[in-house]
Parts: structure tokens; sequence; C-alpha cells
């Protein structure tokens, strides 16, 4: 029998966004990586009703120069130690690259499911930007939105104002 997973995305969802210029970015540092209120408690509850927990995250600051590998592979260690995921997936690619592992493209949410035998179909993606979503969709998963003002023009199959509130929707929505 295949696994059921909640695909999160990291900033705006596991970690509080960080706003240079005007628009959401990534944290730079690890005084930046600061987590969302409620991850962890939310984690734990959809780990208690089975699900796996994989991280997906366009991290475009690795390829623009704006942060090394080695810090983002602190920030991923920070947050694997203060949350228990169980695997993370990160796309280090800008748009000119043309990756297939960069969101909106599906790609690593098929390499999670290969790796970790998941029913794309009845698991989960929550994201806060549209990439998020459309790499939901995509790839066959039920897409929950953590609302922002950045994001309002984004359709998705629900639309949440709290973390805590996609957990009660996956726990509750039948496979």
């Amino acid at each position: 029998m295949k696994e059921r997973a909640v695909f999160l995305d990291r900033d705006g969802v596991i970690n509080k966004v960080i706003f240079r210029d005007g628009h959401p970015a990534s944290p730079r540092n690890l005084k930046e990586f600061v987590l969302n209120d409620g991850i962890r408690q939310a984690i734990r509850k959809l780990k208690d009703f089975g699900f796996r927990i994989i991280v997906v995250s366009n991290q475009p600051d690795v390829a623009r120069g704006e942060i090394t590998q080695g810090l983002l592979d602190l920030v991923t260690q920070r947050m694997r130690w203060e949350i228990p995921i169980d695997d993370v997936y990160i796309c280090p690619h800008d748009d000119i690259h043309q990756c297939s592992c960069r969101k909106p493209k599906p790609g690593m949410l098929f390499k999670a499911a290969y790796q970790w035998e998941i029913d794309l179909s009845s698991s989960f993606l929550i994201g806060d930007t549209w990439k998020d979503i459309e790499a939901g969709k995509a790839a066959g998963c039920k897409t929950i939105l953590l609302n922002a003002p950045y994001n309002q023009d984004v359709h998705c199959d629900f639309r949440v104002k709290l973390l805590a509130e996609a957990v009660d929707i996956i726990v509750t929505t039948p496979v």
C-alpha cells in the first residue's frame, strides 16, 4: 500500500517570509530563519495520522549568488533538527535554468513520490504561492494555500488563514 504525504513549501509555510523590496523572499542567514507559529504541532498531528512530511522548496538564491550552498545546508539541518520531517527536496536553480525540479513544475514531488512510494492523488501540498499550488496540481495532489496579501489571485482546492486549519482539512478529508 502506498503512503500518503503532506508536501510543505518552506518559506511562508514552515518559516516566516522575509520581505525584501516589498516582495516575499527566503531567509539568507540562520537569524532570519524563524519557524512559523504552530508548525511543530501541525507536523506532529499530521504524523500521528500517518502522513509522511516532505518539504519541497525553491531556493534560487543559491543560483543567484545571494546565499551559499553551505549556508542553505545549515538552514536545512536546523529545520530538520527543529521539526520532525521525513525528507527535504530543494531546487537551487533559477527560472533561466529550465529544470524539471523548480516549482511550478512537479519534479520534486514526483521524485519524492518515487523514493517514498507515495500516492500523490491521496496527498496534499501546502504552499503560499502560485508556484507551490501549480506544482501540487500538476502532481495530482490536493492543494491548500496559506492566505497572504501576495497570493489573493491564486486558485487552489482550499484556502486557509492558519496552518492548523489546513491540518484539520487534511485529517478529515476522506481518501
